[in-house]
């Protein structure tokens, strides 16, 4: 079994934020064709999306990369999103959403989509509020597939997170979740499944494995992210670090293992915007080549 590999634009942020330069960089330097978007690059609120998004498909296409998906990006996560407590606040986070879906359209993506969202502390303390939190989520999750099938997109993408106050945050919430919308939606809900997540071992334990969520929800993933880590933080470090422990050899046989096929493989990483650039592009690269190795 083949596993398209490609890469998260986050590595771009703040250093390559023009369409033709993450291109060429993507091209060029790190020898890939195919990229996961991230709306920190073009935010869906911006009144010139739609232009931007021309310029951005179209230095795509000259670079011949193909836009799997669009992903909410650093910016967005640190929003209560969907889950925000007030009621306004989500609402105009459903719209961003919306939004999102339209550039996603435009961009030429098959999916869109992310964390969907935070409860608070105070919120979290308080009876049934995650209850009610989840139902709205449900509901306006299946809202925005209708408009996700509108726009012409085939997947609508929800990222698990290891944060309890997060949705979902755990394989029976997701199992729970999957379940919930399998009827409701217009286009299919799929799970962006990132190991740097699955692994946190202070939430989930050492004794966790990949395999606990791969096997229950292999018929719900959609995207597969990549990330070295120590698993003990979200670390999205790259190879080699010497603090990172993940192994992505034994990550391709997890996979293969557990009958995922089809399914799209991202690198993530995040380096400190303060980091030296030409180091960040250089460990960029070496990275690429060792999943690509490994996935091989």
């Amino acid at each position: 079994m083949t596993i398209d590999f490609g890469i998260n634009l986050g590595f771009a942020i703040k250093r390559w934020p023009q369409p033709r330069e993450w291109a060429a960089v993507v091209h060029d330097e790190l020898g890939l064709d195919l990229v996961q978007f991230s709306f920190d690059l073009l935010d869906p609120w911006w009144p010139e999306r739609r232009r931007l998004a021309e310029r951005t498909r179209a230095a795509a296409d000259e670079r011949g990369i193909s836009i799997h998906s669009a992903q909410i990006g650093l910016a967005k996560y640190t929003y209560n999103g969907l889950l925000h407590p007030d009621p306004d606040a989500r609402a105009a986070s459903v719209e961003w959403w919306r939004r999102a879906i339209d550039v996603a359209g435009e961009l030429g993506c098959v999916a869109m989509g992310g964390p969907v969202g935070a409860i608070t502390v105070p919120e979290s303390a308080q009876p049934g509020v995650r209850e009610r939190r989840y139902a709205e989520l449900v509901e306006t999750l299946a809202e925005l597939s209708e408009h996700a099938r509108a726009t012409g997109l085939e997947l609508l993408l929800v990222e698990p997170t290891p944060l309890a106050r997060e949705i979902p945050s755990s394989v029976g919430e997701s199992e729970q979740l999957a379940r919930d919308l399998e009827s409701r939606c217009a286009v299919p809900v799929r799970y962006v499944l990132d190991v740097g997540h699955a692994l946190y071992q202070p939430l989930y334990g050492d004794s966790s494995g990949l395999t606990d969520w791969l096997r229950p929800l292999a018929p719900y993933i959609g995207v597969l992210h990549l990330q070295n880590t120590d698993f003990q933080s979200d670390s999205h470090w790259g190879w080699p670090d010497e603090r990172g422990l993940f192994d992505v050899e034994a990550f391709a046989a997890d996979v293969r293992a557990a009958g995922i096929q089809d399914v799209p493989v991202f690198l993530e990483l995040f380096d400190a915007f303060e980091a030296d650039d030409a180091r960040v592009l250089r460990q960029t690269a070496t990275s690429v080549e060792h999943c690509r190795r490994a996935l091989a």
